[in-house]
């Protein structure tokens, strides 16, 4: 081998040790970040509805300060090289979009959209080629949400909300149904999917429970009559 070839070689391997170090600082911030969340939200386990609200709001103050770590890993990224680099953050980012869609489920019981994930990232068109959020990253989060909220349909009768069910049931099996609908080819998200028809399935089994004790919706309705 040449010595040119061959320092050539080794000032690009230091020049990948260098963008590999300060990525992890970076990473290490998000991560931080997306823990935080991700333990505040738990809380909704535990937490009147009335008081539901200023969680949210905690979290989404939070959610905000990852911008900064994002922007600094497309900064140091490489243009044409997220394949390079992705699978550094793409954990915490699936992380990061569970937290963002459980937060829109509660406030709104809709289905965050990847463009609404992306916006509050904060990711921009240019960075497409070094950061963006994967369909597959963006899948792994919602099914982590359905995950949750086969728990939530538990305890949320638990704290005397026995409307919420049913509002789980719709959600998760409107978020099934479009999973149905796609060839999923990745062994991990695939398992992962099969794993929702249980979640639903234990939803199912809380929202029928409530039918036959003529609570939730049915009683609610009765009581205006």
């Amino acid at each position: 081998m040449e010595p040119t070839e061959l320092e050539r070689i080794m000032q690009h391997m230091e020049q990948e040790s260098a963008i590999r170090e300060k990525m992890r600082d970076a990473i290490g911030d998000f991560e931080k970040a997306t823990r935080v969340m991700m333990a505040s939200l738990m809380s909704i386990h535990s937490t009147p509805v009335s008081e539901v609200a200023p969680l949210v709001d905690s979290v989404v103050k939070v959610q905000e300060t990852c911008r900064g770590p994002i922007a600094t890993i497309a900064d140091l990224i490489p243009e044409n090289q997220y394949w390079r680099w992705r699978d550094m953050y793409s954990r915490h980012i699936q992380n990061f979009v569970f937290a963002v869609a459980l937060c829109e489920y509660v406030r709104s019981h809709r289905v965050a959209s990847i463009q609404d994930v992306t916006n509050i990232l904060g990711i921009r068109e240019e960075w497409q080629d070094r950061v963006r959020i994967q369909t597959e990253d963006y899948l792994h989060g919602l099914i982590s949400v359905a995950n949750e909220l086969s728990r939530l349909a538990i305890n949320s009768v638990t704290l005397g909300d026995f409307d919420e069910p049913f509002k789980i049931h719709s959600f998760v099996a409107d978020l099934f149904s479009g999973f149905s609908m796609l060839n999923l080819k990745n062994d991990v998200l695939r398992r992962r999917f099969d794993g929702l028809k249980y979640d639903l399935k234990r939803i199912e089994e809380v929202v029928y429970d409530l039918s036959v004790r003529k609570l939730g919706p049915i009683r609610s309705k009765a009581i205006k009559e």
